[in-house]
């Protein structure tokens, strides 16, 4: 409901009686009640608030204004955010310059970027930013509190915009943590037997960004895109999980846009790179247990330092909880010989069985643990961990499903997923999806290879390949920037100061920067005239 002076936020539940009160002018949020909302304001609907942020012109308050439904967890609806307003608690802009006006406006089109990338997800009911094993390890007091306190805070995509509401317990209720990455969900049946099959990816908002721009880790030991993908399994009370998790190489290393198809990875040389990379899997291993590293990268040509730096860093670790294994995927399946991706999943069972997965029986009770996990390093358009990284993991996890559902039951003694047309084909497609919509969210594209993914590697799909790999190159060079920056405001890793005098919008570029712009539009022209006049 919104008035000149306030906006409020009505709570629809069955019997609630709750409205948050937002002052428009001293910001200051209250609990009030629904006899309290003036008769004369606006009503609207909207299914949650991502939150508030300031910048040049004051405050505003950001809300989902459309939702759609994925499906539902354990009884729990889950929800994608589709839409979303973005209010001004100022009622006019006159207080602003002209200048002022344009950088507001430019600011107000980096969150609509933002928030236009597909990928949003929430749910009132349930907490989406916790695997289904760490969730059952947790005390009956974690259980108690509100789903903003208890999130992880990794996967929470607008913990930042919450901040205010964070610091006030009263009011958590009214926050919805989002998550950003994929989530798909489907009722299978295998044998007769129905069970429901979920696939989830949470991107990390630490070092989050776009491709080039954002790599290796920070000074936290955070690594850039990375991702925890888990795939469960709910059958007659029974629930089974897998979970694995993809990242930057974990030390200080570059690769920023220069024009070149493929600019040239730089390893950092001024900082100490055993002190992050150690702070990164200390992380790790608390959150997962033990570490099997898979690293796809080249191992010649420009990628070959990384490789040999990264062996050499475990190597110097010598941390018993994190293994190592190096496969490079470009040279050992050139030429389209996918078959050969059965040498390393054949290195991998030992470990993996080792690993195990999660599953907790219909009493509840846990049978078994997964103690382990597999993280993925990749490739240069694959260090970026999109297109080969789920390749890897789909095959991975149909390993993991396969055991799962011969235990439950829902596969006899030597039957095999491969073998169930119907289920085989949505697997595919889900994890296709799961591909597409972690390469858009980070290279601005498609994921490549998804035709493997769907079934085996095709002539179209190299043609679809190269035409991704046009538009990546395109985006990663004249586009990314904005994109970059429009990450950074949203996540607060810039605030716009309103007293601050100069602009980072203004700032004056050097007569270099538009010289190659000038010489590619004449070269361009020249050649379209040329064409035109050849008779």
């Amino acid at each position: 409901h919104i008035t000149p002076e306030k906006f409020y936020v009505e709570a629809c539940d069955d019997g609630a009686d709750d409205v948050l009160a937002i002052d428009r002018v001293s910001t200051e949020v209250t609990l009030t009640v629904k006899k309290d909302i003036p008769p004369s304001a606006v009503t609207r609907p909207i299914y949650g608030i991502l939150g508030t942020i300031r910048l040049v012109a004051g405050t505003y308050l950001i809300v989902i204004t459309k939702k759609k439904k994925v499906g539902e967890i354990f009884s729990h609806a889950i929800w994608k955010a589709t839409d979303f307003d973005i209010l001004s608690y100022k009622k006019t802009m006159l207080h602003l310059t002209d200048i002022q006006l344009q950088d507001n406006k430019v600011f107000l089109s980096m969150l609509s970027h933002v928030l236009s990338v597909d990928g949003f997800y929430f749910s009132t009911t349930y907490d989406l930013t916790h695997t289904l094993q760490r969730l059952a390890n947790t005390s009956p007091e974690f259980q108690e509190m509100s789903l903003l306190e208890r999130a992880d805070p990794r996967f929470v995509w607008n913990g930042h915009l919450l901040r205010e509401f964070a610091a006030q317990p009263e009011i958590h209720r009214f926050a919805t943590p989002v998550m950003h990455g994929f989530i798909t969900m489907h009722s299978c049946s295998i044998n007769g037997k129905c069970f429901e099959w979920l696939l989830v990816s949470r991107r990390s908002c630490f070092r989050a960004g776009v491709r080039y721009y954002v790599r290796g880790i920070d000074s936290e030991g955070h690594a850039a895109n990375f991702v925890e993908t888990e795939q469960v399994v709910h059958y007659r009370g029974s629930k089974a999980s897998f979970v694995q998790t993809r990242g930057s190489i974990p030390f200080f290393w570059s690769q920023r846009p220069n024009l070149k198809y493929k600019p040239k990875p730089q390893i950092s040389k001024s900082v100490n790179h055993m002190d992050g990379f150690q702070r990164h899997f200390d992380s790790q291993i608390i959150s997962y247990g033990k570490q099997m590293i898979v690293n796809l990268v080249n191992q010649k040509g420009s990628e070959k330092p990384l490789e040999q730096t990264f062996a050499k860093m475990v190597n110097s670790m010598a941390n018993g909880m994190v293994r190592y294994i190096a496969f490079d995927f470009h040279k050992e399946c050139s030429h389209m010989r996918w078959d050969r991706l059965q040498i390393l999943m054949d290195q991998l069972a030992e470990q993996q069985d080792e690993f195990s997965y999660f599953l907790v029986d219909t009493d509840s009770e846990i049978v078994t643990e997964q103690e382990g996990i597999f993280r993925r390093i990749f490739r240069s358009n694959c260090m970026d961990c999109l297109d080969r990284t789920n390749v890897i993991q789909s095959l991975l996890a149909r390993r993991s499903l396969q055991a799962q559902l011969q235990r439950l039951g829902v596969l006899h003694v030597g039957q095999r997923i491969e073998e169930q047309a119907d289920f085989e084909k949505i697997y595919k497609n889900a994890w296709a999806d799961n591909a597409n919509a972690c390469a858009k969210q980070y290279a601005g594209t498609g994921a490549l290879k998804t035709d493997y993914t769907t079934g085996k590697r095709t002539q179209w799909g190299l043609i679809m390949d190269g035409w991704n790999s046009l538009i990546r190159y395109y985006k990663n060079n004249f586009s990314d920037g904005f994109r970059q920056d429009a990450i950074d405001l949203f996540l607060g890793n810039y605030s716009v100061d309103e007293v601050e005098p100069a602009s980072p919008l203004h700032v004056k570029k050097d007569w270099k920067f538009l010289a190659l712009p000038i010489i590619m539009v004449v070269a361009f022209s020249m050649c379209i005239i040329c064409l035109l006049m050849a008779g």
